[in-house]
């Protein structure tokens, strides 16, 4: 795993951008760990015990400060399923309360799944949830003279989240913003509430971005990236939905979109991601 440094005592660990495959574990992510005085705080978990094993070693590359606090930012597998390793060492577990929910909801069919790609390497990994649940968006957290704000964005999953750091302006977004690849829609996605995220990420205007995928970087690129393309599904795509004219007019219309095809996964997505935010939009 890739551990930059972000600024003074706070680091992200840059997983792939490829697809999830035995080979990596599940973490195609990013995670983000906080140096205090107190202990570390671990943002996202990795997808498997094996997974969590591997961040834990990446952590102690940095410092041998034990992971004191792990947050999670989402219900997708590799952003939750490493929590049962930290927790067993004594980590103490937080999320919002509807992340947890959501979790349960979502857990059995991504055990399931995982299990096929990892096999012998998914061995020892069980569902375990956040023993502090979170209510109010923001809900700001300090340990060790570090202060952070957790915040709803709803964006990938129902309940999502991304953890504010004001003391440094840096955001980590969870799967909220996406560099260097193709953001995600899923059918638990929500288009209009990762647009109205997007919009209040704006307004902190954070001088470093750690995302859920691709690599660190500063507004623009994010805006490029992500924020871009928000715009074109909700402005765009989303209009025409309401606006009820057909879907394969408007898939047509707009496949090719040459400021986005530097992206990974572009040529593959692009058309899904459209066709999902149309269904989402229309009738609305």
């Amino acid at each position: 795993l890739k551990v930059s440094k972000v600024v003074d005592n706070v680091y992200a660990i840059i997983g792939p951008i490829d697809d999830r495959s035995y080979e990596n574990d599940g973490l195609n992510n990013n995670q983000a760990f906080i140096v205090t005085r107190d202990g570390v705080i671990l943002i996202d978990s990795g997808a498997s015990r094996k997974g969590a094993e591997r961040i834990e070693k990446a952590i102690a590359d940095v410092t041998k400060t034990p992971v004191k606090w792990v947050i999670n930012t989402g219900s997708q597998d590799h952003r939750w399923l490493g929590n049962g390793h930290f927790a067993a060492r004594g980590a103490e577990v937080i999320a919002f309360e509807g992340t947890v929910a959501t979790q349960k909801k979502v857990a059995a069919g991504q055990m399931e799944a995982l299990a096929k790609t990892l096999k012998d390497r998914f061995e020892g990994t069980t569902p375990v949830h956040a023993t502090r649940l979170l209510q109010d968006s923001p809900t700001p957290l300090t340990l060790g003279a570090e202060s952070l704000e957790l915040r709803l964005t709803n964006a990938h999953f129902p309940d999502d989240s991304m953890v504010w750091l004001p003391k440094h302006k840096v955001a980590v977004t969870g799967d909220l913003v996406y560099v260097d690849r193709m953001l995600g829609v899923h059918d638990t996605s929500s288009v209009q509430s990762a647009w109205e995220a997007w919009q209040e990420l704006v307004k902190l205007d954070p001088v470093l971005i750690v995302p859920g995928h691709g690599e660190v970087c500063d507004m623009a690129k994010a805006k490029r990236d992500t924020g871009d393309y928000y715009d074109f599904l909700v402005n765009v795509i989303g209009k025409a939905a309401q606006d009820m004219e057909p879907l394969d007019e408007v898939i047509a219309a707009h496949a090719d979109m040459p400021q986005f095809k530097h992206l990974k996964h572009y040529d593959t997505w692009h058309r899904t991601i459209m066709s999902r935010t149309y269904l989402q939009f229309e009738g609305q």
